[in-house]
């Protein structure tokens, strides 16, 4: 068996970007591979000890494709270690910031049916310039409404990258225990 399979969806790529730096963590100690939900037909989950599934925030919800593939795997789920990341801009504020208290982690888990081992939330990033024309005012109103960052002219990360770090290194904690 394979050690860690890290399943992500992505909207522009931050999430993506984030499961590339848990990877970088996790290969120091452990067998990881990373691949979008997307591609998810061309690998077999059941071969993997660990599942970590990453997936970003638009417009309200996470992806469909995420939602329904937690939902047909669920007893697979139950047998083995898992993990899961949420992305989106809401946990740039303070009390939406762990899974807990951020409105999409707890609607996605309570969606999903799903009781991860340990799940967590990273702030994302606002990219207006490389949106569309539609997203980057929708987007834009958003974040007007909700005291975000609203100039289109310029990109807004907000991950804490020593989070990413903290929780990649508490995963394997996890599985080594």
């Amino acid at each position: 068996m394979r050690d860690i399979l890290i399943i992500y969806s992505s909207t522009d790529g931050h999430t993506k970007k984030i499961s590339n730096y848990i990877r970088s963590i996790l290969v120091k100690k452990k067998d990881v591979d990373v691949i979008s939900i997307d591609n998810i037909s061309e690998v077999d989950i059941t071969s993997y000890n660990s599942l970590i599934i990453g997936a970003s925030v638009r417009y309200g919800g996470h992806s469909k494709k995420i939602i329904n593939f937690i939902r047909n795997n669920s007893k697979l789920f139950d047998e083995q270690y898992t993990s899961f990341f949420s992305v989106n801009a809401t946990a740039r504020k303070t009390g939406k910031n762990t899974p807990e208290k951020n409105p999409y982690v707890v609607k996605f888990l309570e969606a999903t049916s799903w009781k991860p081992t340990r799940s967590q939330v990273f702030a994302g990033k606002i990219d207006y310039p490389n949106y569309r024309f539609y997203d980057k005012f929708i987007i834009r109103f958003i974040m007007f409404l909700t005291s975000g960052p609203t100039n289109i002219n310029t990109s807004h990360e907000f991950t804490n990258w020593d989070q990413v770090n903290n929780y990649a290194l508490n995963i394997i904690k996890d599985i080594e225990d």
